[in-house]
């Protein structure tokens, strides 16, 4: 059974959605919302380890995943998950690593359709001039993202 909840977050309200075989969502939301009380017990460990991170005490997410899309987009994801903490890489380089730099255009498509926010963190990809491109929660919130990884807090990057 499929169960979700709302938390709230630095960046707004955000839905999160999973069932028995993993977290599937976790989308930032537009409009105001209320937060869900009680939490499911399946989503209770990712919401956790979502205040850890954006109280600055996790780096890393360990909670099961689920995610639904193509085989190419799962691939794209994968590959996103390898991106360090504090670190970005771009829209080519994510091409060069899954092996066909031709793919840059489907690549930025699946980073864009990428359904677990943050934890998948397609945040970190920027342009090859590093400068910030599209983002599905918006420029503003990539940016606070980036700076809310950046190792050196008081140095802004963009």
């Amino acid at each position: 059974m499929t169960t979700q909840a709302v938390i709230k977050t630095p960046l707004g309200f955000t839905r999160i959605t999973g069932d028995a075989n993993g977290i599937n969502a976790i989308t930032v939301l537009e409009e105001k919302s209320e937060e869900t009380q009680p939490v499911p017990e399946n989503l209770l460990e990712a919401i956790l380890q979502l205040k850890e991170y954006f109280n600055g005490e996790r780096t890393t997410f360990s909670f099961k995943m689920n995610p639904k899309g193509t085989t190419f987009q799962q691939s794209v994801w994968k590959e996103l998950l390898k991106i360090p903490f504090g670190k970005t890489t771009s829209y080519l380089e994510l091409s060069k690593r899954l092996g066909d730099v031709k793919a840059i255009r489907a690549v930025a498509s699946a980073n864009g359709k990428n359904p677990l926010w943050i934890v998948v963190p397609c945040h970190r990809v920027i342009g090859s001039d590093g400068s910030l491109t599209g983002y599905a929660g918006g420029l503003w919130r990539k940016k606070w993202l980036l700076e809310h990884e950046s190792p050196s807090p008081q140095q802004k990057l963009f």
